[in-house]
C-alpha cells in the first residue's frame, strides 16, 4: 500500500468516528424519550429582575388606593372599586279615573279654639280647683260647643309690665312704683318679664329676661319724668303688636291712671287690636285713687275732669274684661300684695278647655264666648263651704275671639 492510499484510509477512518460521536447524543435522547417532536413549539418566555415581587405577592401587598406599589411614574393613580350598580325601582302602577270623573282634591281645615278659663271665689279670690270636664259649659254666639279637651295647667308666665311714667303728679308715679316693685317681687325664676314705659313716646326698658335684677334696675331707672302726655292707646297697640309675633300666652301688667291724651291711635283701633291678638290676658292696676278723692273732697276735680277719670277707669276695665282679665283701683298701698297675689292665682292656675267649633266659616268675624259652670244635673253649680254656706264665684275667660280669615 502506497503512502498516499494509507493517509486516504486513516482520514475516512477519523470521519466515520466524528460522525458516531454526533450521532450519540441523539440516540441517548431518543431513548429516554426528550426529542423536540414529542414536545409542542413553545416561546420563549422573558424572565423577569428578581427585585420585582411575583403578581400573587403585589396583590396582597398592594394598598387599595395609591401608595409605592401603586405608582404609574411620578403619579400615584388610586385603584378603581367596581361599584355594585343597585336594580332599577319597579315601576309605579299608574291609576286610571273611570271615564268620565276628573281628578279630585280635598282640602279640610279643622280649626281648633282654646279657652282658658279662672275659676276665683269672690270674697277670698282663691283659685277653685278639682273642677271636671262634665262642669263647664261653652257656649260660642249662643250655640253650645262640645269640649274636646280639657286640662289644669300651672306655668311659668310670659308678660309686659306696662306703666305709665309722666309727669303729672307724683301721687300717680307714688302708686305705679309701688304696684310695680310688688308684682317683680313675686315672680318666679321662670318667669319672663319685659318693662316697657310710656308717657308721650314708649320706650322698652328690659326686654324679656329671666333675670330679676334687670327688673330692678329698670324701675329704678325712673326717676325724672319728662313728659305731661300720657299715650296709652299707642303704648297699648304697640306693645299687642309686638305680642303677637311671640308664641304661647302672654299676659300685660297694666299699671297706669288709663288716661289718654294725645294718641294717634284712638279707641276703637286698640279695641279692635285687642279683638284680633290672640293669647293675650290684660291686667290692668288704676293708679292715683287716693289723690283722686282728696282733690274731689277739696273741690279740686270739677265735673268734667271727674268725669274724664271715670271714663279712664271704664277703659281700663274693658281693656282686663275683653281678654278675661281682672282690673284693680287700690287706694291703699297695703292692698297691692293681695291685688298681685290674686293675679298670680289666675295666671298660673287655670283650666284650659278646646273644642271644634260648630261654625265652620273663616270669614273673620268676632264670635262671642260664654262659660257656664254646671253641676251633675245640669243645673248651675252651687258651691259651699265648710259651714254649708253658699260661696259666690267669679268666671275669668275672654269674651270672644275672632275667626281666622280665608286666604285666597
Amino acid at each position: 500500500m502506497n503512502p498516499s492510499m494509507k493517509s486516504n484510509l486513516i482520514a475516512s477512518r477519523i470521519r466515520q468516528a466524528i460522525a458516531l460521536m454526533a450521532l450519540f447524543p441523539l440516540v441517548f435522547c431518543e431513548a429516554a424519550g426528550w426529542t423536540q417532536q414529542s414536545q409542542p413549539a413553545q416561546q420563549p418566555q422573558q424572565t423577569q429582575p428578581q427585585t420585582q415581587p411575583n403578581q400573587q405577592q403585589q396583590d396582597q401587598s398592594a394598598p387599595d388606593a395609591g401608595g409605592p406599589t401603586g405608582d404609574n411614574g411620578a403619579i400615584a393613580i388610586p385603584k378603581k372599586k367596581e361599584k355594585d350598580e343597585a336594580p332599577p325601582p319597579p315601576p309605579e302602577p299608574k291609576v286610571k279615573n273611570p271615564e268620565g270623573l276628573q281628578n279630585f282634591s280635598l282640602r279640610v281645615d279643622a280649626s281648633v279654639v282654646n279657652v282658658d278659663v279662672g275659676v276665683i271665689l269672690e270674697k277670698t279670690h282663691q283659685f277653685v280647683p278639682n273642677l271636671q270636664k262634665e262642669n263647664f259649659r261653652v257656649y260660642e254666639d249662643g250655640n253650645a260647643q262640645e269640649i274636646s279637651s280639657f286640662q289644669r295647667i300651672q306655668a311659668p308666665i310670659t308678660a309686659v309690665l306696662l306703666v305709665e311714667f309722666a309727669a303729672n303728679s307724683y301721687a300717680f308715679i307714688y302708686d305705679m312704683r309701688n304696684a310695680a316693685y310688688t308684682f317683680a317681687q313675686q315672680l318666679k325664676a321662670d318667669d319672663y318679664i319685659a318693662v316697657v314705659t310710656y308717657d308721650m313716646h314708649t320706650e322698652i326698658l328690659t326686654d324679656f329676661t329671666q333675670d330679676k335684677r334687670l327688673i330692678y334696675q329698670s324701675l329704678n331707672s325712673l326717676t325724672i319724668p319728662t313728659w305731661h302726655e300720657t299715650n296709652l292707646f299707642d303704648a297699648l297697640y304697640q306693645t299687642l303688636d309686638r305680642l303677637s309675633r311671640v308664641e304661647g300666652r302672654k299676659y300685660v301688667v297694666l299699671i297706669s291712671s288709663g288716661r289718654d291724651t294725645f294718641s294717634k291711635i284712638n279707641l276703637d283701633k286698640v279695641m279692635q287690636k285687642i279683638k284680633a291678638t290672640p293669647n293675650v290676658t290684660i291686667f290692668s292696676i288704676g293708679t292715683g285713687q287716693t289723690a283722686r278723692i282728696m282733690a274731689d273732697g277739696a273741690g279740686m276735680m270739677g265735673p268734667i275732669r271727674n268725669l274724664d277719670y271715670l271714663q279712664a277707669d271704664n277703659q281700663m276695665t274693658t281693656f282686663a274684661r275683653m281678654t278675661g282679665g281682672m282690673s284693680f283701683f287700690p287706694r291703699f298701698a297695703g292692698e297691692m300684695p293681695d291685688i298681685f297675689h290674686q293675679i298670680n292665682e289666675s295666671i298660673r292656675n287655670q283650666y284650659v278647655l278646646s273644642y271644634h267649633p260648630t261654625n265652620v266659616k273663616q270669614d273673620g268675624t268676632y264670635r262671642k264666648l260664654r262659660v257656664e259652670l254646671v253641676d251633675n244635673e245640669g243645673h248651675p253649680l252651687r258651691m259651699q263651704d265648710e259651714k254649708h254656706k253658699p260661696l259666690k264665684y267669679d268666671i275669668i275667660a275672654r269674651d270672644g275671639y275672632r275667626a281666622k280669615q280665608e286666604v285666597e
